[in-house]
Parts: C-alpha cells; structure tokens; sequence
C-alpha cells in the first residue's frame, strides 16, 4: 500500500468516526412487556406490568444528539399496547409519539414496533409511558433524561425522584368500575398510597456539602402532589425540559406529568436526617377515605446512626407558582395569533348514563385509521380537517401558524394538559373559582385580562384551576399529528382530548414521516387499514359514512342525581320482580311493557335506544377485536 493510499484510508476512517461522534451515539433497547405480582406500597400485592419480566421499568438516558432503537415486544397474550416518549418533539418522526389511532395503529398481541428516532431538540427530564387503556397505571412507565454537555447550571450529582400513586386494583378493573352507569357523577377512583421511586418510605443516602440536580417527575396517573425537603430550600433550573433562571423555593407543587429539575444543597453536618415530603392535592378527591395518609413521608439520610425523622409538618401549602418562571433563555410573547382555538371543558353524562368529558361537548372517539395514516394518504384534502372525524375534535394548522389555545374550564376539578410535539408559552393562567360560595366559571376575556408576562414560562404540561382559564401559545413549527389532552388518565379515557393536524402537506413531503414497515405491520395485523378517512373510506375522503361517534346526550331534563335516582330505582325494580318471580306471585308476561307504561317512558325512544345500543355493543365489538 502506497502513502497516498494509507492516507485516503485514514483521513476516511478519521472522518467518519468524526461524523458518528458528531451524530451521537446510538442506543438500542429489546423491551418486551408481561406480568408479575409485587408489592409496590408495602401493603398488598397485585399484577403490575413488566419490562422483560422485572419491575419497575428502566430508567432511560442518553445524550442531546443520540440515536434510540427501541423494539417494543408486546408480551400480553389479551391486549394491545403502545409506547409514548412524554415531552419529546419527534421532529420529522412523528409516527414514533406513541398515541395509538393518531400516529399509529396500537400493538397487537406478539407483535413489535420499533421506535426509532433522534433526541435533537430536546435536553433535560423527560418520561415515557404506555398511551394505552391505563396501563401506566399498571406500572408501564420510567424516565427518560437527556444529558446536556451544555447546562447552563454546575452541581455534583444527578438523582432522579419519580413521585407518583397507587392502586391496589389493576386499571382494567378500575376502569370498568369508573366508566359505568353506576358511576353517573365521574367519581375517580381514589388511589391507596402516594410512592416515590416505586415504593414508599424511599430513602435517598446524599453526602455533606454536595450539590445535587434533582430530576423531579410526576408518572402518576392522577393527583397532583405537593413535595418538600425539611428545612432545605430547592432552586429550580428547570420545568418540562426548558431552563429556566433559577428560583429558590421551599415547596412545589407537581402536577401529573410536569417535570421538575431543582438544585438542592446539602449541609455542612451530618447529625441529623430530613424528612422527603409528598401530600395530595386533597382537594381533587371527591371523598377522602378515613385510612387514607396524605401525607407520605421519605426519608433524607445524611447518617445511618442517627435516627429517621419523621413526617414534617408546614404552617402552610406555600409553594411555587409556576406561571411566574422566566426561562433561561429569554423569550417575549409571541405575536397576535394567525389561529385561535377556544375549547370549554365540561363534563356530562351521555345516553348510557356514562360520565364522559368534552371539549365544547365533543369527547374525543377514536377514528378507524390512525389520524397520521390519514394525513399521509388524503392528498389535497388533508388540508381539511373534516376528513379526520367529526369527534376526533380535530384542527388543521398551517406552516408556522402562531397558535394560541384559549382553555375555559367550566368544571369544580383541576386539570393538567399535555401537548405533544411542542412547549408552548404561557400568557394566562387565572385564579381558582369556588363553586361552594356560589361563584361561577370564568371564561376568559380578551378584552379583560392581566398583561401577558414580559418573559412567559415555557413548558408542555399546564394546570387550569377550577371553574378558571388559561392562554398558551406556539408556533407551528413541527409538521405532524399532535395530541392535546387531560392527563389525568381516566379523563383521558372518558375523551378529554382534541388533535392538532400540524401543516399536512409537510408531512407529505418529509421522508422520514413515510410509514415504516413496522407501522404498516401492526396495523395489518389488527386489520386497521393504512389509508383513508376517519371512516376508512380510501375513495372518498370527504364520504364519513360509518365512521365512530359519541353515545347520544341525554334528553333534556335528566341530571346526574336523575340518573342515580333512575338507576337504583330501576334496580330495585328489578329485584322486586325476581323476588315476585320467585314465589310465583305474578305473571311476568309483557313485563318490559308494564315497566314503560308505569315509568311513564316514550316507548319508541326507548326501543330506538335499545336498537342504537345493540348497534353500539356490535360495533364495539368488531372495533376491540380489530383495534
């Protein structure tokens, strides 16, 4: 080999391991979900889910820049699953976001998806959990932390605290439970016990004179928690993966999904131990059980031989608000906005008798093919939202719109939303509204509302308060199909949700937005197609004919006692007729028909709702065995 030939091999070999460096390291995962028994609280056992047969799931990091193959193997045998990687931009990757009938077709049993994309845009505290049925609820779920050679903050050691709850029931049980008609008033199931790191009375060994990044991440499925460190104060750096300048507090308040990054340090001496508080935001309960603790108390060891604290009471609930955080990297508001969307949140019952939640009365109801399938095979008209489903709740956004969501919470309860694909700057957020003392839901008012913040915080996940409101605003920046919803999980599953079909056409045109094989896989396993409209209509795009809807409202005139009234009523009813039935003190011919005429009912109405539900339990059917 002659000295030009050994240079060329060398300059190449040089420059492409520069390049491999440059374009960060690759990380694969083989990931396959099952069950197995634990005891997470200390109190009982039950089912949770597993990652290839070990619980809790792994904790995920990797580098700004790095590369994640991951092969989600679906173990279960009865059920389909999904992965979504919370907080990520998914950048010209859309179909790897994990919502299954928006960017994907969900996991079959035995079948895989491989989730592949780059962290480029995103660095900080991030988590990734199952979008299917509840089952982070089950324990599907982990963190996931982007490293940042580029942090603008020094400390010595990084932790990460999952804060979360638990239940005893499993969420196939407790969804039954709380989608029912013996639930008219959408009662959430109150969990057993606040855990930290998977577990309760965690400990967290820390050494003298030490300054330590805190990754704080909320991977509950349902109430908000207040967290504090026992006569130690935390600087917060970060919220949902945005710097921000620091911020010295003694508390916050975390509600599920946020992320909170804070630097906490530790004292010269080792005499004592502090207690690591978490409580519940009691006020989202609608009864608090008499053994329920809302208060959990963990444990800060500087010294083995000294002995635990125990719990830390505070004078009062005096935590960090938020909406006053200035990003590190200082942003004004953005402009007027090019698109204004205005959604009331409330929550009714349908004809079922269902407590179901809705976006200006539409609770979301999953299309036949996937919303991003859609946006890919519609041509021309992708561009008009009415090919994704009238309840898909849907809105086209064009090339670098700026955005802005106008939120009126018309409901007694707290609600935190999540964005997917984005952060989004907060220009509202207005004061809770007591519906005891009488007062009514505020919506808000353009034309009477504080000034915007000079620098607004940034992040993905944003409480409302009770009968209150609040702005954000984006740029439509990241063609794709983007979730915006609850994520309080069974609101999530009573269809608190509407969906972003982000510049369309630019979807079109990105290669890396094509189907993968592995998309196209699962779908036809389940028998979902991979081209057409909500309704599956390949033909005629603008033809919905068939497409998946809402249960009908209720006549006007029933309320949700009516309908406890009317359900026990009807019970009782019932067993009066068995009971009668038994003991052969009645003909029991034309029952149904005596029943009507005594409870006074429309019987046409009554035998056309019977035909629509029988329809409805036909489609549900064919639509669980093919979804």
């Amino acid at each position: 080999m002659n000295g030009l030939a050994r240079w060329i091999i060398t300059t190449t070999l040089l420059v492409a391991a520069n390049m491999r460096f440059a374009a960060g390291e690759t990380h694969r995962f083989n990931w396959t979900t099952g069950w197995g028994n634990y005891n997470v609280d200390g109190t009982k056992e039950r089912p949770v889910i597993t990652c290839n047969g070990v619980w809790p799931w792994p904790e995920v990091r990797v580098s700004k820049g790095d590369r994640v193959e991951l092969y989600l193997n679906n173990g279960f045998d009865d059920r389909n699953t999904s992965l979504h990687f919370h907080g990520l931009f998914q950048n010209g990757t859309n179909q790897m976001d994990g919502p299954p009938m928006v960017t994907q077709c969900p996991i079959g049993a035995g079948q895989t998806f491989l989730y592949n994309f780059t962290v480029e845009d995103n660095v900080g505290t991030y988590w990734y959990h199952s979008h299917t049925a509840g089952q982070y609820q089950d324990g599907m779920r982990g963190t996931f932390v982007i490293e940042d050679k580029d942090c603008p903050y020094e400390y010595d050691e990084d932790v990460t605290v999952q804060l979360g709850e638990w239940y005893h029931d499993v969420a196939d049980v407790l969804n039954h439970k709380f989608l029912s008609v013996y639930n008219p008033t959408g009662a959430e199931p109150i969990p057993q016990n606040l855990i930290m790191n998977n577990t309760r009375n965690n400990t967290w060994e820390v050494q003298p004179d030490t300054t330590y990044m805190l990754r704080i991440v909320n991977t509950g499925g349902f109430v908000s928690q207040y967290f504090w460190i026992e006569d130690h104060e935390m600087d917060v750096i970060e919220v949902d993966g945005v710097y921000t300048e620091r911020n010295t507090t003694n508390m916050i308040y975390i509600t599920t999904a946020q992320r909170y990054t804070v630097l906490v340090h530790t004292k010269n001496t080792t005499d004592r131990n502090f207690a690591l508080m978490q409580k519940f935001d009691d006020t989202m309960l609608d009864v608090i059980p008499k053994d329920l603790l809302l208060n959990t108390t963990n444990y800060l060891v500087y010294n083995h031989s000294a002995p635990l604290p125990t719990e830390n009471f505070v004078d009062e609930l005096d935590f960090l608000d938020d909406f006053y955080l200035v990003p590190y990297h200082k942003e004004e508001p953005l402009g007027d906005p090019d698109y204004r969307i205005t959604v009331n949140v409330t929550m009714d019952n349908l004809i079922s008798g269902v407590n179901y939640a809705f976006f200006n009365n539409l609770t979301y109801t999953a299309p036949k093919v996937p919303a991003l399938l859609t946006a890919l095979s519609a041509g021309e008209d992708a561009t008009n939202a009415e090919v994704y489903g009238s309840n898909t709740h849907s809105y086209v956004l064009g090339k670098d719109e700026i955005i802005e969501i106008v939120l009126n919470n018309q409901d007694t309860g707290t609600h935190p939303f999540h964005l997917h694909g984005h952060t989004f700057q907060t220009l509202v957020r207005d004061i809770g509204y007591d519906d005891a003392v009488g007062e009514v839901p505020h919506p808000y008012l353009e034309d009477d509302h504080p000034p915007f913040p000079e620098y607004p915080m940034i992040r993905d996940t944003l409480y409302v308060r009770p009968q209150s409101n609040f702005v954000i605003r984006f740029q439509a920046d990241n063609p794709g199909v983007w979730m915006f919803h609850c994520h309080i999980e069974w609101h999530l599953t009573q269809g608190l949700a509407f969906i972003l079909i982000e510049d369309p056409q630019g979807i079109q045109e990105r290669s890396s937005q094509q189907l993968t094989d592995t998309s196209s896989n699962v779908c036809k396993n389940l028998g979902i197609p991979v081209e057409g409209n909500a309704a599956g209509n390949s033909v005629d795009y603008l033809n919905l004919v068939g497409e998946n809807v809402q249960e009908k409202f209720i006549p006007d005139g029933f309320t949700a006692k009516g309908i406890v009234a009317m359900t026990f009523s009807c019970l009782a009813a019932i067993l009066g007729l068995i009971a009668i039935a038994v003991y052969g003190l009645m003909d029991l011919s034309n029952v149904e028909e005596k029943v009507i005429n005594e409870l006074d009912l429309d019987i046409d109405q009554v035998l056309a709702e019977d035909s629509n539900s029988e329809d409805r339990d036909a489609e549900a059917k064919h639509r669980n065995s093919s979804s």
